[in-house]
């Protein structure tokens, strides 16, 4: 049943106040189906269907919810129902929205939370944002040195629905520092009386509560695991992120670096709750920069106006120019496009530069040939160029593609390299550099070729 039936028929049972045939409907749906049609209905709606789901799902599916909606549910509630539904969130959840909320409101939800909690989710929100630390959650199965199998099955039994994930166990010594991982897997198919400690990896990965985000999601992805420990300064296991939050961060982070290669400033929020004024503050500033570079390619033509104004070729060349400067930015643009992607991916190296520069160099070469011999067509058929106007057209595309192709591949390294976001060095930066180069190219080429 798709999900346009699902909602009329939840609909139909609002609209004739069947609330206990709402309820059944709802908990026979997941909870991301749940939190979807709740963003259909209005506020008053809204929060009288959520007051009818189970405790044990209503704190599921407000963590699904989007941060508008869930602050229109906080805000239609008082402060103790707030609260208990936070409580019944896992703290990585939890934190998360509240660091969405403002300073006020946090403050006043925290006053009513349990103590325990409180303390949890203030020492989560002093983690440096983008952290591993701000992401983590602490409702992970932890075992002690000396447990049997036996012994740990007794205790998912126990305490396994309240973690956030059960399929990795963590094996800890007396002063909490992390001695191994056990897979549940392993423990299903040993015998009671075994050691955990027979069973455990040694050999695990874990990151520091301060690492950049980003680089937990690279080495998740490495190592294609659906969880990793969290440790602190002194390798004492604090908690651990788990995949879903892994994925919400590459989807984040793919987000800013695909408004970094389209030269804006990265938007905190989705695009239709984003502001005009922001959408106009993110995108100003590189608008002005890019088109304030153009004044280098304005400069430039102005400079040698007299070989375009007074040459037989003059008309040919002026005619090649948008030809000349959109074939070498397209080229840097792909260039640029398969570096940058492989340097978020870890398969390229600012210690590779080397051999990507070669590499884009030979294809920069047979591109640049072949583009050289359609310009010097175009040159001839289309415009009606001389034979001397479409060799300086054909030689200046030939060394206008390599040169793109070369700072295509060179520029996102270097910038790699000195710690800067690679994506800057993307379409619209290495365009508007390729066409002031192509520019210098043409002219000096048209200068030796028809000795102008």
């Amino acid at each position: 049943m798709d999900f346009d039936t699902i909602r009329a028929r939840l609909d139909k049972l609002l609209a004739e106040g069947r609330k206990g045939e709402l309820r059944g409907a709802l908990t026979m749906l997941n909870e991301v189906d749940i939190a979807e049609y709740l963003e259909t209905l209005d506020n008053e709606k809204v929060l009288m269907v959520f007051r009818l789901l189970p405790k044990d799902i209503s704190a599921d599916v407000f963590a699904y919810m989007d941060n508008d909606q869930r602050q229109r549910i906080i805000e239609a509630m008082d402060d103790g129902e707030a609260m208990r539904l936070v409580d019944d969130m896992f703290v990585d959840d939890a934190v998360d929205f509240l660091e969405e909320l403002p300073a006020g409101v946090v403050k006043r939800m925290l006053k009513n939370c349990d103590e325990n909690k409180r303390q949890l989710i203030n020492q989560f929100l002093r983690y440096p944002e983008n952290s591993a630390g701000s992401i983590m959650t602490i409702e992970y199965m932890e075992l002690h040195r000396g447990t049997t199998v036996g012994e740990a099955m007794a205790e998912i039994r126990r305490t396994g629905l309240d973690k956030e994930t059960i399929y990795t166990l963590y094996v800890l010594d007396e002063r909490r520092k992390l001695l191994g991982t056990v897979p549940l897997r392993k423990l299903l198919l040993a015998k009671d009386d075994t050691q955990v400690e027979s069973l455990m990896n040694q050999q695990f990965v874990c990151v520091h509560t301060t690492d950049d985000q980003e680089a937990v999601a690279d080495t998740v992805r490495k190592y294609d695991l659906i969880s990793i420990p969290v440790v602190d300064n002194e390798e004492r296991m604090i908690g651990i992120i788990t995949i879903d939050d892994i994925v919400d961060v590459i989807e984040e982070e793919n987000t800013e670096d695909f408004e970094r290669m389209a030269a804006m400033f990265p938007s905190e929020d989705t695009y239709l709750k984003t502001s005009v004024l922001t959408l106009v503050k993110n995108r100003m500033p590189w608008l002005l920069i890019l088109m304030i570079s153009g004044i280098f390619t304005g400069i430039i033509i102005q400079h040698y106006e007299d070989i375009l104004r007074t040459t037989l070729s003059g008309g040919v060349l002026t005619a090649c120019i948008p030809i000349l400067m959109d074939t070498g930015g397209n080229c840097g643009s792909q260039a640029s496009t398969l570096t940058i992607r492989g340097l978020a991916l870890g398969e390229i190296t600012p210690h590779d530069l080397g051999k990507v520069l070669f590499k884009e160099l030979r294809v920069g070469m047979l591109v640049g040939a072949l583009l050289a011999l359609c310009g010097f067509g175009i040159a001839v058929f289309a415009f009606g160029g001389t034979i001397g106007a479409a060799t300086t057209i054909a030689i200046a595309l030939f060394f206008a593609v390599v040169m793109a192709q070369v700072l295509g591949c060179v520029l996102p390294v270097l910038a790699k390299s000195i710690k800067l976001d690679p994506a800057l060095m993307a379409s619209p930066l290495i365009t508007t550099i390729v066409d002031v180069g192509s520019l210098i190219i043409l002219f000096m080429v048209a200068i030796n070729v028809l000795h102008v």
